[in-house]
């Protein structure tokens, strides 16, 4: 479990296909200073376990269910990735319960420019979009944000001058996918909604 407040910037060393799979290495950084085999590292909103630890490189094993469903499978060597360690009961929870259990993917589709902040809108699936309203959280390659509207195509979301400079959201290109999880809330009062309801 993680709060989608992002700890710090990785950067991709390299990234080794093994059918059916992948081989992601990541310099992880302050993050890498306290790992141990099997943590679970939240990456650009998907978590994933450590396999390897060298110094500060992060060895991680993506599947083919990861590699369908998420970003990651893209990622050149030097890209920058998003990393949160888990959370421990005794933390405080500064953004919202994130799994790391990515959802879907989604689109960024404009980009305001607002002083210091910038607005941007993003498409996503319709089954995804159902599961957001306006002043809910959404996380965004593991980032936790406030949804600003959301419309049937699309939602949008401010972020600060902060997000923007210690995320990898400030670098987001019009076009370029990202990773999306709806709210574990929302989620479950969705299913329960949707058991409820005559076959």
């Amino acid at each position: 479990m993680f709060t989608g407040l992002v700890e710090s910037l990785g950067r991709v060393v390299e990234a080794v296909p093994e059918p059916p799979g992948l081989r992601l290495v990541v310099d992880a950084d302050q993050v890498a200073t306290d790992a141990s085999l099997g943590d679970s590292i939240c990456t650009s909103g998907c978590c994933l376990s450590v396999v390897w630890i060298d110094g500060s490189r992060l060895v991680f094993e993506l599947g083919p269910e990861t590699l369908a469903r998420t970003t990651l499978g893209g990622l050149k060597q030097g890209a920058p990735v998003n990393l949160e360690r888990s959370l421990r009961l005794s933390d405080r929870l500064g953004g919202h319960l994130v799994t790391g259990h990515v959802d879907g993917m989604g689109r960024l589709a404009a980009k305001v420019q607002e002083g210091d902040w910038v607005t941007c809108r993003f498409t996503a699936p319709p089954q995804l979009l159902a599961q957001m309203a306006s002043k809910g959280s959404v996380a965004i390659d593991g980032v936790s944000l406030t949804l600003v509207d959301v419309t049937p195509t699309e939602f949008s979301v401010a972020l600060i001058p902060h997000t923007l400079a210690h995320t990898t959201l400030g670098s987001l290109a019009v076009g370029d996918g990202v990773n999306l999880e709806t709210d574990l809330v929302f989620k479950y009062v969705d299913r329960w909604l949707a058991a409820r309801q005559p076959s």
